[in-house]
């Protein structure tokens, strides 16, 4: 299991965003406080408060240098 921090500044980041990991065979998780939620599900990541960092769980101990730069856009720095 990886654990990033990241940030969803707008609509398009959260449409890049789950382009993104839909590439990918791992499951991901979105937690925001207490709510979890599928990070491939577009209307789940809707549902959480974006106006904050959210942690993203990637379920794999070593994930692809792809989406590893694929995400550096969206991690909090």
């Amino acid at each position: 299991m990886t654990h990033y921090k990241i940030f969803l500044h707008s609509v398009q980041d959260v449409k890049d965003f789950v382009s993104l990991v839909n590439r990918f065979p791992y499951d991901f998780d979105l937690l925001s406080g207490r709510y979890a939620v599928d990070g491939k599900s577009i209307v789940g990541i809707f549902s959480l408060d974006l106006a904050n960092a959210i942690d993203l769980i990637v379920y794999t101990d070593e994930p692809d240098s792809e989406l590893v730069e694929g995400l550096q856009h969206f991690l909090v720095k």
